[in-house]
């Protein structure tokens, strides 16, 4: 998400970085730019005007034009006004002040992910918050939707409210409120029906639920990737039955990224969480100031980290960078090393996540940023013997023939992993043998094979300053 925007407006800052000193017309002309691109994001007129003009007028103050970086001065003041139209800085956590059993009640379209997000919230305020929670379904229009909640309350190991068939969504409301009281639950998710559009019986139904219940939060779930129809959605419910906060499915979809841009001028709630894929744990809270610095390509290295720790195996990741300081390292333990990345989700998702990778990514054009290559890896690597997969050295003609038929690969795959992984073998053993020291003293050429560095090939290239 935000790819075509990032790469608009990154196009933007360095033409005005080349241009040195800027002229209030060479400001102008970069703000019809950015207009243009927000535009072709789906962000919704309205906020396009009030960015562009308040950028407008703090870019042609005198500090801008005439310090040393007007561009980047233009640019810090473009990530400030995306940090304000996405909420401001800082996540605004779910409201959960209120006197137990909390209800947190559930809205959207049909399609939106508003079942899946309600289970997923269920597993986040478990896993998180250490809270009891009740997953309740009041949907009673779509066939098999109760079903539906009560298999994702089983995969995220919570309690679901049993199914009463013929109850209204009213009767199903308060008996969930009073079962989660007589049981001691701090939150109950009430998962309301969603309509294919917009409509009265919808919101009215809704409204009775609320009346009923009195929720703390109101959550509106709105797909990331239907563009300037999910802010049409969200203002409408916004009108008819108030919204607390958002919660954006599909944010790792290829969207232009305008919606999330405009929610919260457009329905005055912040967006709270975001939502990507379909496993249960794929929900992150919604920080405005790291999306701005993913679409002006400043990467987002505290969400990276948060990533990493919640999902990869720490005792695991130690054992494997012993073996690799010893230059000790295997196959299975690239095996290993794969399953640790993989956990994190795409290749492409996390490379947005790092600074000035947009450009590498542009560079690469059209090709397919994901784990593909590393699952073939991994089926490559499951077809050896264990003898194969602790000394490569022995696998020749005829057991390259025999892993590419067990893997479903060819035999020149099976050669690429062999050589990529006798290259990093290569710089490990080299490591372990320089130390720290030495690498610091002979520079990253040490690490090259002969002929590579930047020094003569027996080593010794420049040092680090």
């Amino acid at each position: 998400m935000f790819e075509a925007l990032s790469g608009r407006l990154s196009g933007v800052f360095d033409g005005l970085a080349k241009r040195g000193a800027l002229s209030e017309a060479d400001v102008i002309e970069a703000m019809r730019e950015v207009r243009l691109a927000m535009l072709d994001a789906d962000v919704a007129l309205p906020v396009v005007r009030d960015f562009v003009n308040k950028v407008k007028e703090r870019a042609v103050g005198a500090e801008v034009l005439e310090s040393i970086s007007p561009g980047q001065a233009v640019a810090k003041i473009v990530n400030d006004a995306l940090i304000d139209a996405l909420g401001g800085a800082g996540a605004v956590p779910l409201n959960l002040n209120a006197v137990p059993p909390v209800p947190v009640l559930m809205v959207g379209l049909q399609g939106s992910g508003k079942t899946t997000t309600s289970g997923k919230i269920a597993l986040w305020l478990k896993n998180r918050e250490r809270k009891k929670v009740l997953l309740a379904s009041l949907d009673t229009q779509r066939p098999a939707a109760q079903l539906q909640l009560e298999q994702l309350a089983k995969q995220a190991a919570v309690p679901s409210l049993s199914i009463v068939p013929g109850q209204s969504p009213v009767d199903i409301a308060r008996r969930a409120m009073e079962t989660a009281r007589l049981e001691g639950f701090d939150v109950v998710i009430l998962d309301t029906a969603g309509r294919l559009s917009i409509d009265e019986v919808l919101m009215d139904e809704v409204r009775q639920v609320r009346a009923v219940t009195n929720p703390a939060e109101t959550l509106l779930v709105v797909d990331a990737m239907t563009g300037q129809d999910a802010v049409n959605t969200a203002k409408a419910f916004n009108e008819a039955v108030g919204v607390t906060g958002v919660v954006m499915t599909r944010m790792d979809g290829d969207a232009r990224g305008g919606a999330a841009l405009s929610m919260k001028a457009i329905t005055g709630a912040p967006i709270k969480l975001t939502g990507s894929g379909e496993k249960l744990d794929a929900l992150e809270e919604f920080h405005p100031e790291r999306v701005a610095g993913r679409i002006l390509g400043l990467g987002d290295i505290a969400g990276l980290v948060e990533k990493a720790a919640d999902t990869l195996d720490h005792e695991e990741g130690e054992r494997l960078a012993k073996k690799m300081m010893a230059g000790k390292f295997d196959l299975d333990d690239y095996a290993s090393q794969i399953r640790q990345i993989s956990k994190m989700g795409s290749i492409s998702g996390i490379m947005g996540m790092l600074p000035g990778m947009n450009k590498v990514k542009e560079a690469m054009g059209d090709k397919e940023l994901d784990t593909s290559i590393l699952n073939k890896h991994l089926a490559i690597i499951s077809s050896m013997t264990r003898k194969e997969r602790k000394t490569p050295a022995i696998i020749k003609a005829s057991r390259k023939k025999r892993i590419a038929a067990g893997s479903g690969t060819t035999v020149q795959d099976v050669n690429k992993l062999l050589k990529q992984f006798g290259m990093m073998s290569d710089m490990m053993k080299r490591f372990s043998k320089l130390g720290v020291k030495g690498l610091m003293r002979q520079g990253l050429s040490a690490l090259m094979p002969k002929g590579m560095g930047n020094g003569p090939p027996g080593g010794g290239g420049r040092p680090f300053r």
